[in-house]
């Protein structure tokens, strides 16, 4: 009987279940999030300027929106495990282009960053399909989601506080050894391949080929425009948040505090999604969109207002702005998922997921035009003008949602 149970439990023990997911999105999301606050404000001392650091940030945004495109292709030659590897592979890169002093070398290692994030997104995913069963799906997504949340909180401010307590290339060592722990982990799990998946996968739907029949439903129409502006107000709060504090006089510690408190509200993801069953994803929606918009104009105005209101509170605000963009991922993508046909699913969602790469892209452009025109604190409002469109748009979605 010994003989017999030992094997059997030691094969259990290594079967990936909903924990060994969420740990290996928790690692890989700080991986991501470790540098967050402290390469923008690298950025700004090595190339002079929030402007300059926009035009660098859409020159990464179009090369790894081109590399991105390229990674199913990529899972038909090195398969899951492979695209994974190669994706940690790069975040070490990034890591330690991260450390050298060359303006080069920083682009490189966004670039880098950009694609390892895509690459072991995509391929997790299809894990994630093949090994957590249905019914516990519904376990699976609130903790990764809390989890992942939790490391936008701790890692901006842990970046800055390595960088300055220790060493600037601090948080990057660091970066590339969770890189490591990732890959370990993972291989360790021996993840198999759904044959089915597998097979389906070999021919990768080409979002180009579904754009004018994405684009002609109006629901997923409105789907991505709003998943779009949630991700580029992220973009522009992650980026230029700790450049906009730190030029207010204030040091590189309040600025990662800053930007670690406005997402600290990310906890509250599972409580948000619940207002939204209770009171509609529409309203949830509409509020978020709302509120989180009219914050980011005050910012702007705090900041024109200096002569006659405390340095801090154009900081106090946009940390309220953070707190109040929460509420509108508390709905996710609930808005794709019902609008979508079951049977188009693979194909609309590879359309749908370009808001990502398109918000990389935009994002940095709109605001290096603007920049060269108008002060820092401008972009803020511009953010909160975008958003209070969006809360406009929210009121196309069906009142039953």
């Amino acid at each position: 009987m010994r003989r017999t149970f030992v094997p059997l439990w030691m094969a259990a023990a290594k079967q990936p279940r909903v924990s060994a997911f969420v740990f290996l999105y928790t690692i890989e999301a700080l991986c991501r999030v470790l540098p967050m606050s402290v390469v923008p404000l690298i950025a700004n001392r090595v190339l002079g300027g929030a402007k300059e650091v926009s035009v660098a940030y859409f020159f990464v945004g179009a090369v790894a929106l081109a590399a991105c495109l390229l990674v199913p292709f990529a899972m038909r030659h090195l398969r899951r495990h492979g695209v994974i590897t190669l994706g940690v592979v790069l975040y070490v890169v990034a890591a330690v282009c991260f450390c050298l002093p060359y303006t080069e070398a920083l682009i490189a290692g966004l670039v880098c960053q950009m694609v390892a994030a895509a690459c072991v997104e995509i391929a997790m995913s299809l894990f994630v399909m093949d090994h957590v069963p249905r019914q516990e799906l519904g376990a699976f997504e609130p903790k990764r989601l809390l989890m992942v949340g939790a490391t936008f909180i701790i890692g901006p401010w842990a970046g800055i506080e390595l960088a300055n307590g220790l060493d600037q290339s601090a948080p990057f060592i660091l970066m590339g050894t969770f890189a490591a722990v990732f890959l370990a982990v993972f291989w360790f799990l021996r993840l198999t391949e759904n044959p089915s998946v597998t097979q389906a996968f070999k021919q990768p739907p080409n979002p180009l080929t579904f754009l004018p029949k994405f684009f002609k439903q109006p629901r997923l129409r409105l789907a991505w425009g709003l998943a779009l502006a949630r991700s580029s107000w992220w973009i522009m709060f992650f980026v230029y948040t700790p450049i906009f504090v730190t030029d207010l006089g204030f040091s590189e510690r309040v600025a990662g505090m800053s930007v670690a408190l406005g997402t600290a509200a990310m906890l509250l993801m599972p409580m948000w999604g619940r207002i939204a069953k209770r009171k509609g994803t529409r309203v949830l929606l509409m509020s978020g969109y709302g509120i989180a918009g009219i914050l980011s104009i005050a910012v702007t105005a705090a900041s024109y207002s200096r002569d006659i209101a405390p340095i801090w509170l154009p900081v106090a605000i946009l940390i309220l702005a953070g707190i109040a963009a929460t509420v509108i991922d508390g709905a996710g993508n609930v808005l794709f998922l019902r609008a979508v046909h079951p049977l188009e699913r693979s194909e609309m969602t590879a359309v749908f997921t370009t808001y990502r790469q398109t918000a990389q892209l935009v994002v940095p452009g709109t605001l290096a035009a603007i920049l060269s025109v108008l002060p820092l604190a401008a972009v803020f409002g511009v953010g909160g003008l975008g958003f209070l469109a969006m809360s406009w748009l929210t009121t196309f979605i069906p009142k039953r949602m």
